[in-house]
Order: structure tokens, then sequence, then C-alpha cells
């Protein structure tokens, strides 16, 4: 395989160095010298520098959308065991009150609990829960449970961080990164 298509693959497998490239962020040598020691190139940093600024002319351009979602806040929720708690199944009315906000595996996300669920409903998919997930963690703000289906993006902090979320949540919304990623 050629330098430049190494250089490729390694800028692939570090998706952020992807992301500041598109958005023209990056210094090509300070980043060929990083991938060159971490992700093991074998080759002159200038060249990986030139092999970056080719790639780089390939890219689409960074671009990020708003979208349109209604955010509120849900205090008193747990993740729990699903297996191992009655709360997870749908109430035997018809009604969805008691329904779970969220279910992965063996995992519920339901009423009883100590954190809170901020939940986004309108125009949200899978780019919008990675990029409120990557903007959560720049914010100190650790994620219990997330997940996206149809119109609807939950995630689960602790009760202190729910205001925080609410507004990383909000502000992710307004600027989700376009499906180049």
């Amino acid at each position: 395989m050629s330098l430049a298509a190494e250089t490729r693959e390694a800028v692939r497998a570090h998706p952020f160095v992807r992301d500041a490239l598109r958005a023209g962020l990056v210094n090509h040598s300070a980043a060929a010298t990083w991938l060159a020691e971490r992700a093991d190139l074998d080759g002159d940093p200038d060249a990986i520098a030139a092999a970056l600024r080719r790639f780089r002319e390939d890219l689409p351009p960074y671009e990020a959308d708003a979208r349109t979602a209604s955010v509120s806040m849900r205090s008193g929720v747990g993740v729990v065991d699903a297996a191992d708690d009655s709360r997870t199944g749908e109430p035997d009315d018809g009604r969805t009150d008691d329904a779970p906000l969220l279910r992965v595996g063996d995992a519920a996300v339901v009423d009883g609990g100590d954190q809170t669920a901020i939940l986004a409903t309108g125009d949200v998919d899978p780019a919008a829960l990675a990029s409120a997930l990557d903007r959560l963690a720049a914010a100190d703000v650790e994620v219990a449970a997330a997940g996206v289906s149809g119109d609807a993006l939950v995630c689960v902090v602790s009760r202190r961080d729910g205001a925080s979320a609410v507004r990383v949540v909000e502000a992710t919304l307004e600027a989700v990164p376009g499906d180049e990623r």
C-alpha cells in the first residue's frame, strides 16, 4: 500500500483528524508527526503532510445543519436490568406513560431512579446523537445511557448535570455535522 493510502486509512481510523481536515483547522506538519507516531506510519513526516494536504482536497467541506427538535428534561429516572425489573413492560391498559424511555438489550431507562433523562423529539438521528455525546463528553457530563430511534433521542445523566446537559443538547441540535462524516 502506498504512503498516501496508508495516510488516508490512518485518518479514517481517527475521525477527529478527518473532521479537522474537513474544517481546515489542521497544522499538516503536526498532524503528520502525530499520525506517524500513533498510527505507525512508515514514512517521512513531510511526505505524510503532503498526503494529508492532497487528502484534504478530496474531502467534502465541514458543514453543520440545524435540527428542529423539542428538548426536555425528565428527573427521577434510572437505568435498570430489564430482565429483573417489572417496570420495563408495557402497561396492561395500553398507555405508554409507564413504558421505558429507552430499552437496549437487557437494560432499560425507567421511572424511579436518581438520574435525569434529556429527551429530544423531532428531527433527530444517529448523527445528532453522536454529536450530542461528543459535546457532552467535552463538557465533562457523564452519560449513563443514550439512544435514538425514530423521532426521539435520549441521554441519561446525573441529576446535578441535568440542566447543563439540556443546554448542551439544545446547542448541539443547532449545528449537527452533515452526513459526510
